[in-house]
């Protein structure tokens, strides 16, 4: 089935029916294609050929290799193995992909994930027109229809964070449609979102491709009822193509009725062995009331995510709950089991209201989160033992109640593999399983069967069934197909935080005069919102817009399209990075306030000057000789006398609370063995604590030791005791009074501008990484020195705000003279943050998450620094690999240029050696960070 080819099934729309033309090239062809994801192999041995100017769709549950696939057509994925072409070119040439980009138009699975939430409608489609080389003219001319074609245009200054599902499926299509592709790839693009807005979607796509010809889209859904729309498709599992066909070429292959039907029955005999159609017999009608909720509400901060919601579902009732993501089904299932305090409104579970420290309560209550949410390093068996025990369960009845969930889920021969291992089916019947461990009168499921398999889904389904009518379990279930929905004995059907009704699915279809559930619900939903998304008019519809680009071409985009490199690319990262960075306020605290917080942390906190010690005096001499000898210590600025020790407890104690620094001890007869000049101990107890410190202060007590005994020398014997002795004249350049501030600062400011712009750098890069927004980079004309000097930019002129901040705290706040030339200052600044930042860059092209990217730079950054770039040790002392390091490290001439200009008073012409490798380093970052980030995902 594998190597069926679309090209040869004949006519796949009307158009081609009329036209009679022969048969277009494919607009997508594959050969032998396979991908493995370490050992899991994605996709297995693929060969299809792709007619343009239709739909195709793939179809199949997740994991069965349909967004992978796409992927590597987008161009977004490294080929492993076989033949891509695309467009007429292959797609492992880097540079037919780079021609190509500007003809395809790709949007990844995911509510919004090529979206940015803090950028306005307008914004995000604004920076896709830069990056397609769109001038600023034709970019607003063509924002403007397509917000209108779309409906969005009274809402162009929202923040995308802040639509709705369908709104930001809505905008993903706009962004996708600023540059006129060819061929148009949807990754699941209405999954998680309400029906209305999915049928607003397909219309809206059908409208562009009736006025724009030749326009190819393939599709990935898990939605049966969508895909019966296509005109043609490819039925996908376990990374293999089962069938290829019309809608009515798979339903005549297998004789089924529907297309889910006909899924099934495509899947292999071990698959599909012993399944069956979902039965739920009727329910006997109980009046008991499992679970109230009454006026409920959910506030966070100033959005309302419930909104008085009250419903009653009876004992052994299949409950469904059905809307988009975002409506509020899981907020509202969170409170009724206790994980969320109401902000107004009652949750009762068998009439007693929910209070999340009220056991008894929460042991009849099972929840499944809509994440699969147990522990991946235990065994089957060890997740079911460890929620025996949580919920409190004798220990003695837990091995018998963990065979019978083994035996009655079907996990008996699973029961020592580790959940990661499992299939996602086997995956959600543990969870159930986990979930009524403990015996619950009460399941509350949250999308229980999304991206599972129709036989796995069926299976489920049957278990709940028997549950809710053997067992008399009462279900709450939430879920996006409705095909389960109708299987509920009643449903709500929610919007925006709202219950639009509850009622029986068949009441609900009646009370429309509608066909299906999917038809009532868009009945309710155009109620609720009052055509606020409405379909855009006539005389605004893609229709208009795309006949007119159609008929103007752009030769000025074309030609920034072919660019090897393009400025307007490169500012629209560099505008996009700047509105993010302005519009996060952590992100731009740490920017602007990070540098300044550390320098004022290690000048106050990391003092290297020993002043105002305190010490105390255990003296048990008490004459004046001994007290003349304390007041000698006492009149020194270094130390601060405080009450005489009374005993050697005295002395521990105060020692060891930090009372004192030094304790002195002079010994009974002091001042008699001083004037008979008698050798004399006089005992120092110095807190070594900090052995740094505590030379200092060995050394002061010395040299006024020494003074206080050369002056009593004199004193008894005159000038004779001193006539052969000679003084050493000390002289200290630079810095006269030996203040650490006056060294630290100086080093310290290198090592801020190090750091933090190197670290801001690598998470702007990583974020995207994680936030899947980097796929916008993959799948565009953007080059990567483009895309590192755009992201370089903000960052760079951050760290030049930073570098004068702190320059001006050190000199006004800190009171360290800067004595120099302050433009070598600034230039060699500029030059090193330059180089900082793209070590920044350099460092986030092998970082995965945020958290190992600050990490990562933090250690990458200040270990070198501080140990081999002489702000300890002179560079000259390094040898080996240290020596090597600190010849190569930028921070290594910056720290001399900033000393050199702070304390020595040099310039250009003095430090113009130091300002040679700084040069030097900045391409060399630039450059390794380009070879080392990928154009494509691995």
């Amino acid at each position: 089935m594998a190597g069926q080819s679309l090209g040869d099934a004949g006519p796949v729309n009307d158009r081609q029916t009329k036209d009679a033309k022969p048969v277009p090239p494919s607009v997508v062809r594959l050969e032998a294609v396979g991908l493995s994801y370490g050992k899991t192999r994605a996709i297995e041995n693929v060969t299809l050929d792709m007619r343009p100017d239709c739909i195709i769709g793939l179809i199949g549950p997740d994991g069965v290799g349909k967004s992978s696939l796409l992927s590597i057509i987008a161009g977004a994925r490294v080929i492993q193995q076989g033949h891509v072409e695309v467009l007429g070119g292959d797609m492992a040439d880097s540079g037919h992909r780079r021609v190509t980009f500007p003809r395809i138009a790709y949007m990844p699975q995911g509510l919004g994930r090529n979206l940015y939430p803090t950028l306005s409608v307008f914004e995000n489609i604004d920076f896709f027109g830069r990056l397609f080389g769109h001038d600023r003219d034709e970019r607003r001319r063509r924002i403007g229809r397509l917000l209108d074609s779309t409906g969005l245009a009274p809402f162009a200054d929202r923040p995308a964070g802040n639509l709705s599902g369908g709104m930001k499926q809505k905008l993903g299509l706009c962004c996708a449609l600023i540059h006129d592709p060819d061929l148009l790839i949807l990754d699941e693009p209405t999954t998680g979102i309400d029906p209305l807005s999915r049928r607003q979607f397909w219309e809206l796509i059908n409208e562009i491709r009736a006025s724009r010809a030749g326009m190819s889209v393939i599709v990935a859904t898990a939605y049966m009822e969508e895909a019966a729309q296509f005109d043609w498709l490819v039925a996908m599992d376990a990374g293999r193509v089962l069938a290829t066909g019309t809608p009515g070429d798979l339903l005549k292959q297998t004789g089924a009725s529907t297309l889910e039907a006909a899924f099934v029955d495509l899947l292999p005999e071990e698959k599909r062995r012993g399944h069956r159609e979902v039965v739920i017999p009727p329910r006997q009608a109980q009046d008991e009331t499992a679970i109230e909720a009454d006026h409920l509400t959910m506030r966070f901060g100033d959005f309302v995510a419930v909104d008085d919601v009250s419903f009653r579902i009876n004992r052994g009732e299949i409950f469904g709950f059905l809307g988009s993501n975002g409506c509020g089904k899981t907020t509202t299932m969170k409170m009724l089991t206790g994980l969320l305090p109401t902000s107004e409104g009652t949750a009762r579970l068998f009439g007693r209201q929910v209070d999340p420290n009220d056991m008894e309560v929460r042991r009849r209550v099972g929840y499944m989160s809509q994440a699969f949410s147990l522990y991946s390093q235990l065994t089957v068996r060890q997740n079911l033992e460890l929620h025996a025990r949580l919920f409190r369960m004798d220990a003695d009845s837990i091995p018998g109640r963990i065979e019978e969930m083994a035996r009655h889920f079907g996990l008996a021969s699973l029961m020592d593999a580790l959940p990661d291992s499992l299939p996602l089916g086997i995956r959600q019947r543990l969870s159930l399983a986990v979930a009524m461990i403990h015996s619950p009168d009460i399941l509350i499921l949250d999308e229980p069967t999304s991206g599972v398999d129709p036989v796995a889904r069926d299976s489920f389904w049957q278990i709940l069934a028997d549950l809710s009518r053997k067992q008399n379990v009462t279900i709450f279930v939430s879920t996006h197909f409705m095909n389960e929905a109708e299987l509920c004995d009643r449903v709500s059907l929610m919007h925006a935080g709202k219950v639009l009704i509850s009622d029986k699915p068949a009441a609900i279809v009646e009370s429309c005069a509608a066909t299906t559930l999917e038809e009532a619900f868009i009945v309710y939903l155009k109620k609720a919102i009052g055509d606020k998304e409405a379909t855009p008019t006539a005389d605004s519809g893609p229709s208009s817009l795309f006949a007119t680009e159609a008929a103007s071409p752009r030769p000025s985009a074309q030609a920034h399209k072919t660019r090897s490199f393009d400025p307007r690319r490169m500012f629209a990262y560099t505008q996009r990075e700047s509105l993010e960075l302005r519009r996060d306020p952590i992100r731009a605290t740490l920017a602007v306030l990070g540098s300044m917080l550390l320098m004022f942390v290690i000048g106050y906190g990391i003092n290297m000057d020993v002043k105002n010690l305190s010490f105390a005096v255990l003296d048990r001499d008490d004459t004046t000789i001994s007290r003349d000898y304390v007041l000698q210590i006492a009149g020194s600025r270094y130390f601060t006398e405080k009450p005489t020790i009374t005993t050697y407890a005295d002395l521990d104690r105060r020692m060891q609370n930090g009372e004192i620094s030094l304790a002195i001890e002079i010994p009974p007869g002091f001042g008699r063995d001083v004037m008979r000049g008698k050798n004399v101990q006089i005992g120092a107890w110095v807190d070594g604590a900090m052995p740094a410190r505590a030379e200092t202060v060995l050394g002061y007590v010395q040299g006024m030791h020494a003074t206080w005994l050369t002056q009593k020398a004199r004193e008894v014997y005159g000038s004779a005791a001193t006539a052969s002795n000679f003084q050493l004249a000390i002289r200290y350049r630079y810095n006269p009074d030996i203040q650490s501030l006056v060294a630290m600062v100086p080093g310290v400011i290198p090592l801020l501008l190090l750091m933090i712009p190197a670290m801001l750098a690598a998470l702007s890069i990583v974020r995207e990484k994680e936030l899947g927004s980097i796929v916008n980079f993959y799948v565009t004309p953007v080059t990567r020195f483009e895309f590192l000097l755009g992201k370089q930019l903000p960052y760079l002129t951050l760290a030049m705000l930073n570098f004068f901040m702190l320059t001006a705290f050190a000199v006004f706040a800190f009171r360290v003279p800067f004595a120099g030339s302050f433009l070598a200052f600034s230039v060699a600044a500029l030059i090193y943050v330059t180089a900082t930042t793209a070590m920044g860059l350099l460092i986030s092209t092998f970082m995965k998450s945020q958290i190992a990217a600050i990490f990562g730079t933090a250690l990458l950054t200040l270990i070198p620094a501080v140990q081999f770039s002489g702000m300890i040790d002179p560079v000259s002392s390094l040898q080996g690999a240290g020596a090597l390091i600190g010849r190569i490290y930028p921070t290594t001439y910056f720290v001399t240029i900033s000393r050199g200009t702070f304390s020595k008073a040099l310039g250009f012409h003095d430090l113009s050696a130091e300002f040679l490798p700084m040069l030097i380093a900045v391409p060399v970052l630039l450059g390794l960070g380009a070879a080392l980030l990928k154009k494509q995902a691995n």
